[in-house]
């Protein structure tokens, strides 16, 4: 089954990162990931903590126990919704080494160079890298937009079409990184995405659900990119490379 399938991909992107030769092109987005999105999320529950004693100190006395309801609630759209904003922004800053870890991942699974292109070639490669994630963000936003407001109006199918859509994204953000160092138009590796949208699905799911998981969630990333390289190479490599 492909769901089952993708959802496999993702964890062995686990056993990727700790493979000789990979370790330290994972180290650059596991350390901003970590400082990023733990430094974030610190703030934003502090936020949360101050938003709710104010709410609660305008609360009457017999309404008090209603902090103890908004607090689960909150930390579920926090963990599902915030988590995948946050990826998508974070990827603008962590994209060139996340490329260039994807690259290596190829690399480390083929024994093929995609090519040899040197240092000075992958600076000046950095705008179009950056290019590639603005693309993405404007992709994700207007659409984020509206199925968040279906999540609030919609009881069931709101909620059903959010876990879609948010899978969907994380299969769209960490698989483009092989499309992209190929050269793969967006609008073409949706196309394939969408070819094998079981895997897609399943790879995405595993990443929501990982993403969640507070201290598991700060070595996402890399993993996630690891084992998206590994499901580049199985399923769409031959189409785009010869030999």
């Amino acid at each position: 089954m492909q769901i089952i399938k993708g959802m496999e991909y993702f964890f062995s992107g686990f056993k990727l990162i700790s493979q000789k030769g990979l370790k330290r092109f994972v180290l650059i987005p596991l350390l901003l990931n970590i400082l990023l999105f733990g430094s974030s999320l610190f703030f934003l529950f502090g936020w949360l903590s101050d938003s709710f004693n104010y709410i609660n100190n305008m609360l009457p006395e017999w309404l008090s126990w209603l902090e103890w309801l908004m607090w689960p609630i909150a930390i579920l759209v926090v963990l599902f919704s915030y988590s995948m904003l946050f990826t998508v922004i974070t990827n603008f800053i962590a994209a060139p080494f996340n490329g260039l870890l994807s690259e290596k991942v190829e690399l480390y699974l083929t024994d093929q160079k995609i090519n040899d292109d040197g240092f000075a070639d992958l600076v000046k490669d950095i705008p179009r890298m950056v290019g590639r994630e603005w693309t993405k963000l404007c992709y994700y936003l207007p659409r984020a937009i509206g199925f968040f407001i279906l999540l609030w109006i919609l009881p069931v199918i709101g909620q059903v079409l959010w876990v879609l859509f948010t899978c969907w994204m994380y299969a769209v953000q960490y698989k483009d990184f092989a499309f992209d160092n190929h050269k793969v138009g967006f609008k073409q590796m949706k196309d394939d995405l969408k070819s094998k949208q079981g895997l897609s699905y399943g790879f995405g799911f595993a990443v929501m659900l990982l993403t969640a998981i507070p201290f598991i969630n700060l070595i996402v990333m890399p993993v996630a990119v690891c084992g998206a390289t590994r499901l580049w190479v199985d399923n769409y490599r031959s189409k785009y490379r010869v030999g």
